[in-house]
């Protein structure tokens, strides 16, 4: 019997928000779910609690999580014992089946998108205002992973987490100076856990790790997927014709999912 473990945050967020997440993979997925959430979201506690999802509370708002929630698990994983992990958003993430139905080939395992970091300004500033131009020349000739879906063995896992704690700690986003003398979060630096991650995982500091193409599957991060095919049940297709399991970033591809979207919602009485 699997032992298996699917960590998230969802502080600041109702249940509508991520309704979709929880019933597509509770249809498919029957170990813990374990989920941040703010101490003041009590609706939302009561509808996760009806999933059988394990819940962590925080003091920490929002716009801090993004950051917070690697120190949150870290913690949490301490005294437990699972076989696999998945490290995951959730509010624009769905399944198409249980994202541990694969033969995953390493103990820790990264999922890329189509473009070489160098064609992505988001990824580039991130990295530029963290570690500086030096190091991103040296890297940015890779492609793009994806930290917001993680998959590995509990060790490796514990590894990545106490890395990017490090360095988040070590290495601040350079804000622009108007948020700096107000001491306000600059907006362009919130998502810059993934310029960690990709300087982690590029400058090869953990070791034992296999990515994953994005059009090759399992997981799909759809934001800079070439190609949006579905089959007749709506589920998106890698370039094999197989469903991903797992859909991250479809919001972001909106006029594209609209339809699927709204097939699956219907298929879990989600209004």
């Amino acid at each position: 019997m699997s032992n298996n473990l699917i960590l998230a945050a969802a502080v600041g967020y109702n249940f509508k928000q991520i309704e979709l997440f929880i019933k597509s993979l509770r249809n498919f997925y029957f170990d813990k779910i374990c989920l941040i959430i703010h101490r003041k979201d009590i609706n939302l506690e009561k509808e996760l609690q009806k999933y059988s999802c394990e819940i962590i509370k925080t003091n920490i708002d929002k716009k801090k999580i993004q950051f917070k929630r690697y120190e949150i698990f870290l913690d949490y994983l301490k005294e437990k014992n699972f076989d696999k992990i998945l490290l995951c958003d959730s509010r624009d993430v769905y399944f198409q089946k249980n994202p541990f139905d694969f033969n995953y080939h390493s103990k820790i395992n990264f999922f890329l998108e189509d473009f070489k970091i160098k064609d992505c300004p988001y990824n580039s500033n991130w990295i530029i205002k963290t570690y500086g131009k030096n190091e991103y020349d040296k890297i940015s000739n890779n492609t793009i992973l994806c930290s917001g879906t993680v998959l590995g063995d509990k060790n490796k896992i514990i590894e990545y987490l106490k890395l990017i704690n490090v360095h988040i700690k070590k290495y601040k986003y350079k804000k622009k100076l108007k948020y700096l003398l107000t001491l306000r979060v600059d907006p362009e630096g919130r998502g810059c856990d993934q310029g960690h991650a990709n300087f982690i995982v590029h400058k090869e500091l953990i070791k034992g790790k296999n990515f994953y193409k994005n059009n090759e599957g399992p997981f799909a991060t759809v934001f800079y997927l070439k190609e949006i095919k579905f089959d007749d049940n709506s589920k998106l297709l890698n370039k094999f014709g197989k469903p991903y399991l797992l859909v991250h970033q479809y919001d972001k591809r909106w006029n594209e999912f609209s339809n699927a979207i709204n097939f699956i919602k219907k298929k879990f009485d989600i209004a």
